[in-house]
């Protein structure tokens, strides 16, 4: 096999690393030229070189079965390898979702992950992945690497194009996916599409996403407010920000809950999936991270009014300079915030730097790091690198800051041209899950961090811990979690996590955004113990219900004419109750008003018990009709009320109405589902 892959990104948006191998020689992929060629002139972008099996006993993600090349023949295969904590892999995103929409089954868009990560390989953490960024194409787990080595593959992340003939066309490494794959796929699908060469059928696709949506859907970060009494979340995955006190007392949403990029109200307003958050030293203004914005928005906590301050929403592409405007300078995956007096340092993750913007005069700058990845200490602006630069804190001295793609928690002073300084990590591809002292200690892709009391605390995302540094000896502790992911409460050395993230910490409390558990999770500094916080007033909470509905159809029912009812049941699962707090709602319909008249249309419960039962009112006349219902359920599991969910359903219930029935009601009745992820 041959393949040479067009490194086409530049050092300003390089990829998240790779391994030593080499691909080997062949055919390269360049822009096309954008004069307007003849079809006799036309460059012709079929392979010549079969592309090799995918190697089978992988696992498969939103296909029932597993795929193959050949099954494939007649559609353009474009393969994504990527990993899932690389921000220049989530960066292309987009571009292969627009790819897939312009050509659609004309194109099948493999996701293959080869993790960089040891937890990376694990299957679950795939799923969630897959969910969290909303894919929709195959994917597939390649954690021995094996299918990368096949394909040549060297960095996250890297694509090849399979032509419809089942031939290799050639490969691309970085980002810059759509303006590259765009022509050349249009070039391909026409060339085949004149031999009748195209297969348009769509291919058996099974999403892996839940059907039941948490109250939080991946919380990413987390600040406490002191001073205030106030716990700010952002609900990433919901695309939100909750206000709620340290008890967990819900007081506002900010934002729709739909994925956007506008100002306004908090109803009205949108964010694409934030990250992190700052508070304003008057306590009066809350600083967020839009990172799939690529922009930094602010609210003003007494109107609750969202206004962007810096960012286009357009990703960069070119640095900024001294001074810049910031509502005017674009920006690259902003993952979190912090304030110190007039300033808000913002860590650019898909750019590996830290920037610092004015507060007085609306400008930006770079703070620290040249743009290219790794874990070189030196001078903030013209030595350092930085990996990916995630949760940021300060102490008043000193600015925190962890690298998930080195495994690194590191420091600068915030006065003066300070150097920045590594204090745990070692290198690209160096972690591991060991305390000691400063770079003897190991983490695996952290992603929060707060200060407070002379202790850096960290979300050790990958090894699911929260780890303790003391600022004065960098001597690093494991003061929760066991290395294993779950869900279990209780003292710290027994208690688990799944990926958690930010960090916040009030009053002896380190409040803990429990990723993949949809949680908030709280660490009592004193006592050792950690809890799940439970989040009341669910009502704030409920204006937005995202997630997939499932589609339910009941078994066909017969009737008999007259008045009579429609009796409604919601049962929970064994374990389950209903939640009172936020009120469930079923939409109903007929499809024909003259054999099903309704009496009641909308129907609303609240109710903690494990069942509702709900009559209603309805006419019954000779023939057939289709009820459907539209609901949102809330219940909880019992004894861990914190873990909530909201099951959205679109139910169908055929009806026949004859005299010859002797059934007097229309049941219409459901389960709902144990398993909800």
């Amino acid at each position: 096999m041959g393949l040479l892959f067009l490194l086409a990104f530049a050092a300003l948006l390089g990829g998240c690393g790779g391994g030593s191998r080499k691909p080997a020689g062949g055919s390269e992929l360049s822009q096309p030229g954008s004069g307007q060629a003849t079809p006799a002139e036309r460059k012709s972008w079929a392979g010549k070189e079969p592309a090799p099996a995918i190697p089978t006993g992988v696992t498969w993600f939103n296909v029932d079965q597993p795929l193959t090349l050949a099954a494939l023949k007649g559609k353009a295969v474009l393969l994504d390898f990527w990993t899932l904590g690389c921000i220049n892999c989530q960066h292309i995103i987009p571009d292969l979702k627009r790819l897939e929409a312009e050509f659609g089954d004309a194109l099948v868009v493999i996701g293959v992950h080869s993790g960089k990560y040891s937890t990376e390989h694990d299957d679950e953490s795939i799923r969630e992945a897959v969910r969290r960024f909303g894919l929709q194409h195959p994917v597939l787990n390649d954690p021995d690497f094996d299918v990368w080595r096949t394909y040549g593959a060297t960095a996250w992340p890297t694509l090849v194009l399979i032509d419809p003939a089942g031939n290799l066309v050639g490969g691309h490494a970085g980002e810059g996916v759509y303006p590259l794959f765009q022509p050349i796929l249009a070039s391909l699908v026409e060339e085949f599409d004149a031999k009748g060469l195209v297969d348009r059928s769509p291919i058996p696709v099974s999403l892996d996403a839940t059907t039941t949506a948490t109250l939080l859907s991946y919380p990413g970060k987390v600040l406490a407010d002191e001073d205030g009494g106030r716990l700010f979340i952002a609900d990433s995955g919901h695309n939100r920000i909750l206000v709620a006190g340290l008890n967990g007392v819900l007081s506002v949403a900010i934002g729709s809950g739909k994925e956007g990029f506008a100002d306004g109200p908090a109803a009205e307003a949108s964010f694409r999936q934030p990250q992190g958050l700052a508070l304003s030293e008057d306590g009066r203004t809350l600083y967020v991270a839009d990172t799939r914005n690529h922009a930094v928005r602010k609210v003003d906590l007494n109107t609750n009014e969202v206004t962007t301050i810096a960012g286009t929403g357009k990703q960069l592409d070119r640095l900024p300079g001294v001074g810049a405007k910031a509502k005017e300078t674009a920006m690259a995956s902003p993952w979190d915030v912090v304030q110190d007096v007039a300033r808000l340092y913002i860590t650019m993750a898909g750019i590996h730097q830290i920037w610092v913007m004015d507060l007085t005069t609306g400008t930006v700058e770079v703070f620290a790091g040249t743009s290219r990845e790794g874990i070189d200490d030196g001078d903030r602006r013209r030595q350092a690198t930085l990996a990916q630069p995630s949760g940021i804190a300060t102490d008043g001295r000193y600015l925190y800051w962890v690298d998930p793609e080195s495994s690194a928690a590191r420091r600068v002073s915030l006065t003066g041209d300070g150097e920045v300084e590594t204090i745990v990590g070692t290198g690209l591809f160096d972690y591991g899950n060991e305390d000691g002292r400063g770079k003897k200690a190991k983490l695996q892709h952290p992603q929060g961090i707060a200060a407070a009391d002379g202790i850096i605390y960290i979300g050790d995302t990958y090894n699911h811990e929260v780890r303790a540094i003391n600022a004065a000896t960098f001597e690093v502790t494991t003061v929760a979690g066991t290395g294993s992911r779950g869900w279990s409460d209780g003292p710290g050395q027994i208690a688990l996590f799944d990926e958690p993230g930010g960090l916040g910490v009030a009053r002896g409390i380190v409040y803990i955004a429990d990723t993949n558990n949809h949680l908030v999770r709280t660490f009592d500094v004193a006592s050792g113990r950690v809890s799940t916080l439970t989040l009341s007033n669910l009502l704030v909470a409920s204006g937005a219900t995202p997630g997939r509905p499932l589609q339910v159809t009941l078994p066909a029912q017969s009737v008999a004419p007259g008045a009579t009812n429609l009796r409604v049941t919601v049962t929970s699962p064994a374990g389950y109750h209903l939640n009172s707090q936020a009120p469930s709602r079923l939409a109903l319909s007929s499809s024909n008003a003259a054999v099903v008249e309704l009496g009641e249309k909308v129907l609303q419960w609240s109710s903690d018990e494990i069942e509702v039962t709900v009559p209603v009112p309805v006419l019954l006349a000779e023939g057939t009709a289709t009820l459907s219902g539209a609901a949102s359920v809330y219940y909880c599991r019992t004894g861990a009320e914190a873990l909530c969910f909201i099951q959205q359903i679109e139910l169908t219930l055929p009806v026949t109405v004859t005299p010859s029935s002797a059934q007097s009601e229309i049941q219409l009745s459901y389960l709902l589902p144990e398993s909800v992820g």
